[in-house]
């Protein structure tokens, strides 16, 4: 059993080195999965410039109706034809998503505890099995890990069900690094947790941009998305995503940097232009004003 005890750091990463796999399919770490596995990622990763737009407003299962996400039924359907995946739970997408949708729909499939609650970071439970997923045609299940919080067991416990399941289904799962007011935030905290959640199977790591990220995912055998995290002025927000793809992640899945904006599809299309055109987050601020100032016109 490996210890930290004498535990050289990690300090060759290959950077800009072309892994020996996935030669003939574009998702990074799937190319010994099976079809349905690989069908399912095609749909959440565009096949052209390997990335993926994810739209999050999953808020209000810990969060209650938060500035932006009053009225999902409103809000959100306007911004789901420029984005590849809405990530969500089970319940407010039956209620308020239309099954017309041509989207990849990512699942939330655990509880957290609430706002209320003074430590979020318990680790959680099953609020959705693999049956009530298949029956919502899940593209992607979604499971929260605490990694270095007193829930981390009860995480890895949820994801490693959740990947086994799925697996089953042939459903591929996404990972979510979780970050409480007490955890860390550096990049040997980010290398340690997105590591973690791909070693026990997660096909996808959700987590956040950080110093030196480009560390980060070259040691993640498996696609990084990062989380859009708090609200940031509109520029600020497309320069991080701009980052992060120069930096090797795999997508952006933002919420509050989008349905918070005044011009919430301008920001999607924005995004787009990051994560699909290869735009500067110049180029993509020049986009979003426009957008902006044609809708104020």
């Amino acid at each position: 059993m490996a210890d930290n005890i004498g535990n050289i750091d990690a300090k060759e990463y290959y950077l800009g080195v072309d892994g020996v796999e996935n030669k003939s399919f574009h998702v990074k770490g799937a190319e010994h999965l099976d079809w349905g596995m690989k069908n399912r990622l095609a749909k959440i990763f565009n096949e052209k410039s390997g990335n993926t737009v994810m739209l999050a407003f999953d808020h209000g299962y810990i969060m209650g109706p938060t500035s932006g996400l009053e009225r999902l039924d409103i809000v959100i359907p306007p911004l789901i034809e420029h984005v590849d995946c809405i990530m969500a739970t089970r319940g407010s997408i039956r209620s308020c998503i239309s099954p017309n949708i041509d989207k990849a729909i990512c699942l939330r499939i655990g509880y957290d505890s609430s706002v209320l609650y003074d430590d979020m970071s318990n680790g959680g439970g099953v609020a959705c099995n693999i049956e009530n997923a298949i029956r919502m045609n899940a593209t992607c299940l979604a499971a929260q890990t605490f990694i270095g919080s007193s829930g981390e067991k009860n995480s890895l416990e949820l994801l490693a069900k959740t990947v086994d399941a799925g697996v089953k289904y042939s459903i591929p799962t996404l990972g979510v690094v979780a970050v409480g007011k007490e955890m860390e935030r550096t990049t040997k905290f980010f290398q340690l947790a997105t590591r973690i959640l791909a070693e026990n199977g997660a096909n996808i790591v959700k987590s956040y941009y950080c110093d030196d990220f480009e560390k980060v995912v070259a040691a993640c055998p498996v696609p990084i998305v990062i989380a859009g995290g708090k609200k940031l002025p509109e520029a600020e927000a497309l320069t991080m995503a701009y980052r992060a793809i120069s930096e090797g992640a795999r997508g952006v899945d933002m919420g509050r940097n989008i349905f918070q904006s005044e011009h919430p599809e301008a920001m999607c299309g924005a995004i787009g232009k990051v994560v699909h055109e290869n735009f500067t987050d110049k180029e993509a601020y020049e986009f979003f004003l426009d957008i902006a100032n044609s809708k104020n016109e």
